[in-house]
């Protein structure tokens, strides 16, 4: 039978869960909202409690054009003609989907749990109609996971079954709601295979309004994510980005952004005199309730993750996925992400829980960020590196096509990458690295650009970069700097000589742009 996944329910029958709730009510209601697919859960009642709640959901899954299916008990199944049954890898009695096969017959459907290509693979091989992807995030309900595996385990998963030439459908389960059940779509998605829905427990069974929680996931799972934009079209020569790069300064200018900076006390001034001289509108606020009332006013957040606390961390997630909601674009700095185990765990639930457009660090960073455990930073510097511009290059571009973003490492040269596009900038004044905060108000220029310009992230990213590397060195030519110390204010002086000379669409202060292109084969492993 055709089936469609986009919104699968799992139910969940204990007391903690239900609360007074009738498991009937709440599943005529969320079908009643747009779900598309109910698997029937129960661990604990026996087996004539379990028939006769499931020939009672089976009525009203019938009456809704429904499919239902059984967790684990084939027997069940059988007795109340339901459409198929989901077989777990540990916790099932059948545990072979070609014995269910045999028992149930060709019509109906098998579902089998996967949490490694293995699992996946072996499941394909015998024969499962369909994979339940997970545990993507850790639940209440399923707390005896092997492994969590985020969006980025989902993917490769989804890849490795993809290389099979078997196009069996599969849904992702384990801690999704409204709030990431887009971001999990979106970045789980391989090279040529998408998730083809979402299952989800408590964000429905526990809803106050299951018909509701049901209509606004439906909703979510079918429309485009508000944080993907850009055009299908991207500028793709070299001299082609550096031509737009004064038409997206004059867009900044004219549109004066809100940039929104979660950094801590030592930057915050800095920050905000270089978003006021290029032309944003700055706030610096750190309580992540603020981020919704802040987000809806049509600019970008800046996390910079200098001070690392349980409440700051609390707060990050919010004003990101706040930022998130609503399509705003969202900048990542993970200062010094390899320097303890706190920043790395810390990175860890940020990048599991958010989507950044933009991810900018040092190479020290970067490396933690892919998964490189051996990576230990010596506070927020990046340390002395020995890796090749191709090497520095090509761990911008792996990452970027991971995350589906904008990753920039910042060092003596730059490198941007969407994935697909690459480049280096070698311009930019040694004073950079001599006065604190330039990586920090880098991310602000970056931001500023990416709210003013939507159209193509990468462009933004690089206009960015050029005019706060460009004005570096038009300070460190003036007579009147000395020194580190005189270089701020005359740095701020150039950002703001830059945006007046954008506005005019006068080009000379791109006259000396050090930057090429670079052509890296994509690795096999992304």
């Amino acid at each position: 039978m055709e089936i469609d996944y986009s919104l699968y329910l799992v139910t969940d029958s204990t007391p903690a869960i239900l609360s007074k709730n009738k498991l009937d009510d709440i599943v005529r209601a969320a079908v009643e909202g747009g779900v598309t697919v109910v698997q029937y859960r129960d661990k604990h009642s026996d087996t004539a409690a379990l028939i006769r709640t499931a020939q009672s959901l089976r009525a009203i899954c019938k009456q809704h054009a429904v499919p239902l299916i059984i967790n684990d008990r084939v027997d069940v199944a059988l007795a109340v003609d339901a459409d198929g049954v989901h077989l777990g890898q540990t916790d099932m009695e059948i545990e072979d989907p070609i014995v269910a096969r045999g028992i149930l017959g060709p019509r109906k459907t098998i579902g089998v749990t996967v949490s490694s290509l293995i699992e996946a693979v072996n499941a394909v091989k015998a024969g499962a109609d369909y994979l339940g992807i997970g545990t993507v995030y850790a639940t209440p309900t399923k707390q005896d996971t092997k492994a969590i595996l985020g969006p980025t385990g989902i993917r490769d998963i989804l890849d490795g079954i993809n290389g099979l030439g078997n196009l069996i459908p599969t849904v992702a389960i384990g801690g999704i709601n409204a709030k990431n059940i887009q971001r999990v779509m979106f970045k789980s998605q391989a090279r040529r295979k998408m998730l083809d829905g979402v299952a989800v427990v408590s964000a429905i069974i526990a809803a106050d309004d299951p018909k509701a929680a049901a209509r606004e996931l439906r909703r979510l799972v079918n429309e485009r994510p508000g944080f993907i934009s850009g055009r299908p079209n991207p500028v793709k020569g070299l001299d082609d980005l550096v031509k737009r790069v004064n038409a997206v300064i004059r867009d900044l200018g004219t549109k004066t952004p809100l940039c929104h900076n979660m950094t801590n006390l030592v930057v915050q001034n800095f920050a905000a005199n270089v978003a006021l001289a290029i032309g944003s509108s700055p706030i610096m606020a750190n309580n992540g309730d603020e981020a919704p009332e802040l987000a809806a006013l049509g600019g970008a957040l800046v996390i910079n993750m200098g001070s690392v606390t349980p409440e700051s961390t609390t707060n990050y997630v919010r004003a990101a996925q706040a930022y998130n909601t609503c399509g705003r674009p969202v900048l990542f700095d993970p200062v010094g992400a390899g320097a303890t185990k706190l920043r790395r765990e810390t990175v860890k639930k940020l990048m599991a829980e958010c989507y950044f457009e933009v991810i900018k660090g040092n190479e020290s960073e970067l490396r933690v960020l892919w998964g490189e455990v051996n990576t230990q930073q010596k506070g927020v510097e990046g340390g002395i590196s020995t890796s090749s511009a191709i090497d520095k290059a090509a761990l911008t571009m792996k990452l970027a096509l991971r995350e589906r973003n904008i990753v920039v490492l910042t060092g003596k040269n730059d490198y941007l990458s969407d994935g697909a596009r690459t480049y280096a900038i070698k311009n930019g004044s040694e004073y950079l690295a001599r006065i604190t905060g330039s990586g920090c108000t880098l991310g602000t220029t970056i931001a500023a650009c990416l709210a003013a310009h939507r159209e193509d992230k990468l462009l933004a990213t690089f206009s960015g970069m050029l005019m706060y590397v460009m004005a570096s060195e038009r300070a460190s030519r003036r007579e009147d700097v000395k020194g580190p110390g005189t270089f701020v204010p005359a740095f701020i002086d150039e950002l703001a000589n830059v945006a007046a000379l954008a506005q005019k669409l006068d080009d000379s202060w791109l006259a000396d742009v050090k930057a090429g292109k670079l052509g890296i084969a994509e690795p096999d492993s992304i």
